[in-house]
């Protein structure tokens, strides 16, 4: 990949050389923040971090720790990928832990994409994503049509950190979020 030109040919798959290096290190956040909030997605890039004392965070981080108490925590792979925690049996099982099903596609997209990076590892595996609060639980696959719709994520995700900040689009989700008051304070 040319590092000056930040996108993907279209016969180009991503390598983790490819995923790390260049204008930004593409992470599991960022593509969670991509299917949320491009303006988020662009703070965040940009290393704006607001939400490491918000109260959703917190509380998410405490759901994770009472319910999987058993579980290894945050498996951190190569500064890339965070997941809360692996099972392995006959197969390798990613576990997300979530409080709500709200941002379910974001959520999804952000396990296919461990899945993505560990396979451009050489490591195959498959993925769940937990709720429970609602007692429900979402096994992810990383499919053929995964695979290439995440290389045009990818390729967005570098658009937008590299690009001027996207304006803020105000959504229901949006007073809920730790970048509110940065996106709308005079509006709070």
């Amino acid at each position: 990949m040319d590092i000056s030109n930040p996108t993907l040919k279209k016969e180009e798959k991503a390598q983790p050389d490819d995923i790390i290096a260049g204008a930004m290190r593409i992470t599991g956040v960022k593509v969670t923040y991509y299917f949320i909030c491009h303006t988020k997605l662009w703070l965040f890039s940009h290393n704006i971090t607001l939400e490491k004392e918000h109260d959703n965070v917190n509380i998410g981080k405490q759901l994770h720790e009472d319910r999987y108490k058993r579980d290894s925590k945050e498996i951190t792979i190569d500064q890339t990928i965070s997941i809360d925690f692996i099972r392995k049996g006959d197969t390798i099982v990613l576990h997300e832990i979530k409080k709500t099903k709200s941002m379910e596609e974001a959520h999804r997209w952000q396990m296919l994409y461990y899945l993505y990076y560990l396979k451009s590892k050489g490591i195959q595996a498959t993925g769940e994503i937990n709720y429970p609060l609602v007692s429900k639980k979402e096994e992810i696959t990383l499919l053929e049509k995964d695979e290439s719709d995440m290389e045009n994520v990818i390729n967005d995700i570098r658009k937008i950190a590299m690009g001027r900040m996207p304006a803020p689009e105000k959504t229901r989700i949006c007073p809920k979020c730790a970048y509110y008051e940065f996106c709308f304070g005079d509006e709070v």
